[in-house]
């Protein structure tokens, strides 16, 4: 849309840089009883076409403006996956004894994606995001393919769970059925590398 207003903005200042006296011939040549049009006609339909043109100009750089802030670039993509790896690695949560997360946690795609998406900055579209998982993932050990709306980059994140015992946690005066309630700490260790997983 942007190229087509820049191309009218073209064709409206063109117009405005025809001369006087060749309207006058044409319009001669096709209308030669046709009244004699003043040079202040010419100069306020100058100033109109040129005032068009530059009207045009200015939103065919807004939308542009706008289809920049609608999908992710390379860069964008590449910043934001860097920032969430290191946000993401070292992340704590705990599972009750039964296996449950005590809090729940999004599944590990949706981790991604929200996390990637947050750390976008700048200009880079609040959505757009996903992290497709590979083949033989486990909640131990899984691998996704990151991309974006508008990005030719893809990323490969690689998400280990961790088993950590100085996470530990028994809260005071609560037993289970076979002695004291302990939930068990789980750290990520999340790395990241540029193509494909």
């Amino acid at each position: 849309m942007s190229v087509i207003i820049f191309a009218l903005a073209a064709v409206l200042i063109a117009m405005a840089c025809i001369k006087a006296d060749r309207v006058r011939s044409w319009r001669e040549s096709l209308n030669p009883a046709a009244p004699e049009l003043p040079d202040a006609a010419f100069v306020a339909a100058r100033i109109l076409l040129v005032g068009m043109a530059l009207i045009g100009t200015v939103k065919g750089f807004q939308g542009l403006g706008a289809e920049d802030d609608s999908k992710w670039s390379d860069d964008e993509l590449k910043s934001a996956v860097e920032q969430a790896t290191y946000e993401l690695d070292g992340f704590l949560y705990r599972i009750d004894q039964s296996g449950e997360p005590v809090v729940h946690i999004y599944e590990y795609d949706t981790l991604i994606e929200s996390e990637v998406t947050e750390n976008g900055g700048g200009d880079a579209p609040q959505d757009g995001v996903a992290a497709a998982a590979a083949d033989g993932n486990t909640d131990a050990d899984a691998y996704f393919t990151v991309s974006a709306n508008g990005a030719d980059a893809e990323f490969c994140v690689h998400i280990e769970r961790v088993r950590s015992k100085r996470d530990d946690y028994t809260p005071p005066g609560i037993t289970g059925g076979e002695g004291t309630y302990t939930e068990l700490g789980y750290r990520l260790t999340v790395t990241s590398r540029e193509g494909a997983c």
